[in-house]
């Protein structure tokens, strides 16, 4: 008898999957890398199809992206092929920014159901892009000084050494997943203005209003007092302005020891249009590495980018150091590259920088550069929010 291969490829939900064929009667099955080559022998395997495609697509389409045609999304390029990593059994986590609460009961929920860490992270982090309540990404971001909301995000994923990016992007929410969909459909990393819309439009996103109207109300209010002599009325001196340097970034490790993760902000409250802070930015918003783990940032990303902080958190971590230690190696490492104007005179920083970490065995951390700062983090133990480990004491702070 003849033995006939059963034909097939499904797209993997992070830009694709190790294939190989597996005996099944007089047949062959096609097996994805989550049931080899990173779980035991005694695994159960599970066999591909063409319906598990449709759920995977029907879900990013719940989110805001609809691939232009099946046919295209079930095509991916060779580097797109998972990378094999060695046998571990780890503890799955899911650290995040304090904002990301919900959004790592989310993720862990998803990991430990067997779903891919970045997908699992990217549909934690579209919970705050997608609440308009939420002023610091997405939908109802705060603008910049134009009165245009412009967002950044990046991602990576461990498994197939990936990453893509975006900067500057207007009109859609969810720059997440843009970010994952110039990961998985092009040879690019980062996109950015205009061209990172157009090809959002390309692959299927809805442009939309980012401006709500609290938002809007409140850049208003920043711009009706950048000149007191100007022709613009005053809004009541008790109502405050909102300034900050709103993010989330997310991190997860899965029990195979896969790393993902991914850092989505609306940038500065009023900034210059176009600035892009750390966010985008491989290696100073987000960074990991399937062999080590992953960091990522939150707070003022001009002082993380000349660091690298993500990066320099995970190489610390290679070395040995535990992830609070090595966070904590970071902000020291910030502060040294910081100029004098942004230090008082003891040295200490003028602005707020946060950062967490995860590494492949399920440790975690989140340290800040003052005493009051928290983050999420969610194991077997459940999702909550927990103290950072600090540099300053909250007394410390420069006034």
């Amino acid at each position: 008898m003849t033995i006939v291969p059963r034909q097939g490829k499904q797209k993997g939900a992070s830009g694709g999957w190790f294939l190989r064929l597996v005996p099944s009667g007089a047949r062959f099955s096609i097996v994805s890398s989550r049931t080899a080559p990173d779980f035991p022998p005694t695994t159960p395997l599970v066999t591909a199809s063409r319906r598990n495609f449709l759920e995977t697509a029907a879900a990013l389409a719940a989110a805001g992206f609809v691939p232009r045609s099946l046919l295209a999304a079930e095509s991916f390029p060779p580097s797109a092929v998972r990378v094999a990593t060695p046998l571990i059994r780890a503890r799955p986590c899911v650290v995040a920014s304090a904002n990301g609460l919900r959004g790592v009961k989310v993720a862990y929920d998803r990991i430990v159901a067997g779903e891919d860490p970045l997908d699992a992270i990217i549909a934690g982090v579209n919970i705050q892009e997608l609440d308009p309540a939420d002023q610091s990404v997405g939908l109802g971001g705060l603008p910049n000084a134009d009165g245009v909301v412009q967002l950044d995000a990046s991602c990576m994923h461990g498994p197939t050494r990936r990453a893509g990016a975006v900067g500057c992007i207007e009109d859609i929410a969810t720059p997440s997943l843009v970010a994952k969909a110039v990961m998985d459909y092009t040879d690019h990393i980062f996109l950015v203005g205009p061209h990172a819309r157009r090809f959002a439009l390309e692959m299927g996103f809805t442009p939309q209003n980012l401006l709500t109207d609290k938002s809007r109300q409140d850049w208003l209010r920043w711009r009706a007092r950048l000149n007191p002599r100007d022709a613009r009325l005053d809004f009541d001196g008790d109502v405050k302005i909102h300034f900050h340097t709103g993010t989330i970034n997310m991190n997860a490790v899965t029990t195979a020891g896969d790393i993902a993760s991914v850092t989505t902000t609306s940038g500065m409250s009023w900034k210059v249009p176009g600035r892009v802070g750390d966010s985008p930015i491989i290696g100073a918003g987000q960074y990991c590495d399937n062999s080590v783990g992953a960091a990522g940032s939150t707070g003022r990303g001009e002082a993380n980018i000349k660091a690298c902080g993500a990066f320099l958190a995970v190489e610390f971590m290679r070395q040995g150091l535990a992830p609070e230690a090595a966070l904590l190696k970071v902000v020291e490492r910030v502060i040294a590259m910081t100029e004098s104007r942004l230090l008082d005179e003891r040295g200490r920083p003028r602005f707020d920088l946060d950062f967490y970490a995860v590494t492949k065995d399920g440790r975690y951390a989140g340290v800040s550069c003052y005493e009051g700062s928290s983050f999420a983090v969610c194991d077997e133990r459940g999702a909550r929010v927990e103290s950072s480990a600090f540099v300053f004491r909250r007394g410390e702070r420069p006034r």
